[in-house]
């Protein structure tokens, strides 16, 4: 039994339903224009251009302006801060460089001190300045003790901000913005006091941390290695982000390389010194003890070298772009919306801004 079909039908009545599904139906959406990829362009030129050029004038225009870079160092007293910022830039930059006897009691104090320097390598200029925390920690009541810190880090992201929203504002505004905050932990061989995980929650969420452990000729290889892996556990636990962050990484190049910082080198165990040693007929800096010479570049005696290598000739420049694109820009976009799209300017903000120009 053949099925039979109507045929279809065709003429005015069509065309007015026709009309009117064409005004209920939307026209459907028109895809944005992505541009074409950019063909293979055949690197064969018939003459030498010169974009090669590029990347040395920025080079000679970067070396005539030189570079800032801000340091903070945050722990107890005793812990070697001042020690191992001197020993990582080879100068004496901290603090307490000049002006201590040794035999000296250093007073514990908890005021923030920032002490700049022009330190120059291979026609490099780099300002550099260091800002110590002393004593944090030490007192009896450590309540809060965090929020100095994090109030002078802020105050700089302020001062950043209040420059960058001025009409006829600076060239070249300064940069006071701290770009890295060493955090020093205890070699206890146990586990991160509830100071330091309070302290280290506030401040990672304003600044790029980076964990050290002291003074770490004081474990055994072992002891250093669990250690280690007990702090990297605890600051997961806590939900603390040290630097680099998971979600900065640019991609898996970037992924690659600071997952295995993460997972391996993070704590970083260091030892500093400013004191020079004869070894094998070298000159190495070191701690003396009495089972031999601790060589602070070692990488078999401590983590130093990997300390300077990323901090200094690896990752220098991201901990300043992470600063400016994610830290700055996150109070920026805050206390903008916060004051209808401006900072407040108080008499006393004013009268400094005059003062600086």
């Amino acid at each position: 039994m053949g099925v039979s079909y109507a045929p279809a039908r065709s003429g005015p009545v069509d065309s007015k339903n026709e009309a009117a599904m064409s005004e209920l139906v939307p026209e459907p959406r028109q895809k944005p224009v992505v541009p074409m990829k950019p063909m293979g362009i055949n690197t064969s030129l018939l003459g030498y251009i010169g974009i090669d050029t590029i990347i040395e004038q920025m080079r000679k225009k970067t070396m005539k302006t030189g570079f800032d870079f801000n340091i903070m160092v945050v722990g107890q007293s005793g812990l070697g801060k001042s020690t191992l910022v001197n020993t990582l830039f080879k100068s004496q930059v901290s603090r307490k460089s000049s002006g201590w006897n040794r035999e000296e009691k250093i007073p514990k104090t908890v005021e923030i001190k920032a002490i700049g320097h022009v330190i120059e390598e291979g026609g490099v200029k780099m300002k550099l300045t260091v800002i110590d925390t002393p004593g944090f920690g030490d007192q009896i009541n450590n309540e809060n003790c965090w929020e100095p810190i994090e109030k002078y880090i802020n105050e700089q992201y302020e001062k950043f901000l209040k420059e960058e929203v001025n009409i006829a504002r600076k060239k070249r505004i300064p940069d006071t913005r701290v770009h890295c905050c060493l955090y020093f932990i205890s070699p206890t061989g146990h586990s991160l006091r509830p100071l330091d995980l309070e302290f280290m929650k506030h401040l990672s969420k304003v600044v790029n941390i980076i964990p050290v452990i002291a003074k770490a000729d004081t474990m055994t290889l072992e002891e250093k290695t669990e250690f280690k892996q007990r702090v990297r556990k605890e600051l997961e636990v806590n939900g603390i982000e040290f630097y680099p962050q998971k979600e900065f990484d640019e991609d898996l190049e970037d992924k690659t390389e600071n997952d295995k910082i993460r997972q391996e080198s993070m704590p970083f165990a260091v030892v500093g010194s400013d004191k020079e040693y004869q070894v094998n007929g070298k000159r190495v800096l070191g701690r003396k003890t009495p089972w031999g010479i601790i060589e602070v570049e070692n990488l078999n005696h401590c983590e130093f070298a990997l300390l300077r290598d990323f901090v200094i000739r690896t990752h220098l420049q991201d901990l300043k772009e992470v600063t400016h694109n994610i830290h700055y820009e996150t109070y920026r976009a805050k206390r903008l919306n916060d004051n209808g799209g401006l900072p407040p300017m108080t008499v006393e903000t004013e009268e400094n801004h005059e003062s600086n120009l």
